[in-house]
């Protein structure tokens, strides 16, 4: 039985896609909403330019911008919950989207993760790094249901 549903945002078309068939779902098994942000430190760790030669006055910036990005994320898909009178739970974190998605499923007791797709193939998800794959292929016990975008 489906009664927690997390739902990880990263502002695109296909997390929009999966975050309305997640709300339907929702409504129709009675489930509860967790609507999950996460800011990708890899973003700003991954820098041409080595940390010797950087300050924290060059990284802090990268790190609030990404912040608010996401938090900018989460707000839309809120607002996208709400239009259709569901009261989505929300949670931000900061670290790499497939772990931060699977360590939020175990904190909230998720029994399924939808995410939304943007349609790459194996190979491209492979060497780009696709959440949606990571997710998939992370041998986790919470069945991923993935909306193609």
């Amino acid at each position: 039985m489906i009664t927690k549903i997390l739902i990880p945002t990263d502002g695109t078309q296909a997390s929009k896609k999966a975050i309305d068939y997640a709300i339907g779902l929702a409504k129709q098994t009675n489930a509860s909403i967790t609507i999950l942000g996460v800011v990708d430190k890899s973003a700003f760790l991954a820098q041409s330019i080595p940390a010797s030669f950087t300050s924290n006055k060059i990284i802090t910036p990268i790190e609030d911008y990404l912040s608010k990005l996401t938090e900018s994320f989460v707000d839309k898909a809120v607002k996208q919950c709400r239009k259709k009178r569901v009261k989505p739970t929300t949670v931000i974190r900061s670290g790499h989207p497939v772990e931060e998605i699977v360590k939020e499923a175990r904190r909230s007791k998720s029994n399924l993760i939808v995410v939304g797709s943007h349609g790459k193939g194996a190979l491209e998800s492979a060497v780009l790094g696709s959440v949606t794959y990571g997710l998939i292929q992370n041998n986790t016990k919470y069945p991923v249901l993935v909306i193609r975008g």
